[in-house]
């Protein structure tokens, strides 16, 4: 595998001009993670809010955009086995996703139905979440 990909970067406070591409190092998986090679990512209210500088990123969050990504495992850290290297999945991620690869908790990873559209399995990873808090109102 490269050992480069492609992201986008962001300079808050700024609108969607301020999104510039540029290079950086694969990420590698931690322990319990997966690394995804990144098909779809989603753009959710968090990206929007942090890329406009008001809603900073967890301290132990990637600073980079992308919460929600679909695509295919490429490689598992160690201690992951509910998720295997050529799965496909859509995750919920701690930022990162803006790539073309991202890490994710192998917890916060759902399978993708054979036949199923990569670009419309990337919807489910945030939209549950949100309905689920909705419906709790």
């Amino acid at each position: 595998m490269e050992q480069k990909m492609l992201l986008i970067e962001h300079r808050p406070g700024g609108s969607a001009a301020c999104l510039h591409l540029t290079e950086a190092d694969i990420p590698t998986p931690a322990a319990d993670e997966v690394l995804i090679r990144v098909a779809y990512a989603g753009v959710n209210r968090p990206d929007i809010l942090q890329r406009s500088g008001s809603y900073p990123p967890p301290v132990d969050a990637s600073p980079y955009l992308g919460l929600e990504v679909s695509g295919e495992v490429v490689a598992v850290g160690a201690g992951v086995q509910n998720v295997q290297v050529g799965t496909h999945v859509c995750a919920l991620t701690p930022g990162g996703g803006y790539a073309e690869y991202c890490c994710a908790p192998a917890a916060h990873c759902l399978r993708v139905p054979v036949g199923y559209r990569p670009v419309v399995a990337q919807a489910p990873a945030g939209s549950s979440t949100t309905t689920k808090k909705t419906s709790s109102r």
